[in-house]
């Protein structure tokens, strides 16, 4: 098959490079929910925290490797991401897991039932499926191919999506044989699924050469989970290039909304409970039943949950909005998209450091944000922050708090210069440098 371009094999570089491990016992269970292909992915996708550490680091001096467990490929395979030139190596699903992965119904289940089905029900077979649940996310890395792959490519340091979760155990503990420190970033993974992490993971944790934490809440709750452990708080880059203030007029003209209109505007995967779509919708038929406000509602993204999301906006006969109903992957696309905004809604239930509330803000954005954890840190709670604050899952806060920006354009402005002016300290280069000095120059 083809993915991206192929990359040559061991090509010399003086530079140091980082390997960067996605979220995932398969890559495609990232790729799947998001609409995207293998192809897609080492293609022209640049939406994940990946491509952002990538550009990071990069600017200070320093190449990324990007490695991902597929069962799209028979033998490791090294590509260059079209649209980054990062190199991407692929690494073949196990053969045990490969075959135990085709019994289940549901990998990331926290119940014998739910992982196995109805074989799960079975007393006489539950005893052993148990152990293979918890054995299971452990036998989804190809250790021998993920060792030769870092050693071959002279690696610095390793950096894992998530420090809770089997990938991260299975790094630290084969330290011996890569003899690289591993590392961990929190990027809002739900935290343990598997009873056998309870034994394995404060250990893990600390021999690790540290964690990556961008939030208080998170922050607070490691030192309390994980005593000794080591986090720093990085937050994750934001390309002040690409997300700023652009015209407005022109990209509401592409997308067919009316001049006058103030448009309130979501990004991102759609995702019912987790993205708080259910609450954002019935705050936008709170907001818009008097009908005195001349607002429109601006959706990007597709996922999952689009049906969900296509039924609450018609129970609600909502009708003044756009929605862009695809998985929209190039930032590009997307911050020509928000220049149309005038305000934007971040409804989320559960975040870690949430990333698209920051993007919204460098395009000068004001934000009303449901309180979730690592929201603070991006807009902060003070009077003269680039954002409101509103509790989570608060239909009528949301509503008054997406009311207050529509009617009064002169607080819309000056919270929208507050948001670029706090976007701007998240800036590549800046995030680049800090991941340098923990990663590398350490």
């Amino acid at each position: 098959m083809t993915v991206g371009s192929r990359e040559p094999q061991g090509h010399p570089t003086v530079r140091p490079i980082v390997a960067l491990l996605p979220w995932g016992l398969l890559l495609e269970d990232f790729l799947d929910p998001s609409g995207l292909t293998l192809e897609e992915f080492c293609g022209d996708f640049t939406g994940s925290w990946i491509f952002g550490y990538a550009d990071a680091l990069d600017l200070a001096g320093v190449d990324t490797l990007i490695v991902a467990v597929t069962s799209k490929v028979s033998s490791v395979t090294r590509v260059r991401h079209s649209a980054t030139g990062v190199s991407i190596s692929l690494l073949p699903t196990p053969r045990r897991y490969r075959e135990l992965r085709k019994r289940m119904s549901a990998p990331y289940g926290r119940s014998v039932e739910e992982v196995f089905g109805s074989a799960g029900k079975n007393p006489l077979s539950k005893a052993a499926l148990s152990a293979l649940k918890e054995l299971a996310p452990y036998l989804a890395t190809p250790l021998r191919s993920l060792v030769q792959e870092l050693k071959s490519r002279g690696c610095a340091a390793v950096l894992c999506q998530e420090y809770e979760f089997p990938l991260f155990d299975v790094c630290v503990a084969t330290q011996r044989l890569h003899k690289l420190p591993v590392f961990g970033v929190f990027q809002g993974g739900d935290y343990r699924r598997w009873r056998i992490e309870g034994a394995i993971r404060p250990r893990t944790v600390r021999a690790a050469a540290g964690l990556i934490v961008p939030s208080v809440a998170e922050r607070t709750r490691v030192a309390e989970s994980y005593p000794g452990s080591r986090a720093e708080a990085i937050p994750n880059p934001v390309d002040l290039s690409i997300w700023r203030p652009r015209e407005k007029e022109r990209a509401r003209e592409e997308l067919g909304i009316r001049p006058g209109a103030v448009v309130v505007a979501w990004h991102g995967r759609v995702q019912m409970w987790k993205k708080g779509l259910d609450v954002l919708v019935d705050a936008w038929a709170e907001l818009s039943r008097p009908g005195d406000l001349d607002a429109h509602l601006l959706l990007i993204g597709g996922g999952g949950d689009a049906a969900d999301l296509s039924q609450r906006l018609g129970d609600h006969q909502i009708t003044d909005f756009t929605w862009i109903d695809r998985y929209v992957h190039a930032r590009e696309e997307i911050a020509e998209m928000l220049a149309a905004a005038d305000i934007y809604a971040f409804p989320s239930r559960h975040e870690g450091f949430p990333v698209a509330p920051l993007e919204a803000m460098a395009c000068g954005l004001p934000v009303v944000a449901a309180d979730v954890s690592g929201i603070r840190d991006v807009i902060g709670a003070e009077t003269g922050s680039g954002g409101i604050l509103v509790p989570v899952a608060d239909v009528a806060s949301l509503a008054a708090g997406l009311r207050n920006l529509v009617v009064d354009p002169e607080i819309r402005r000056l919270k929208g210069l507050a948001a670029r002016a706090q976007a701007e300290s998240y800036g590549t280069a800046a995030i680049g440098a800090a991941l340098r000095r923990l990663l590398v120059d350490r």
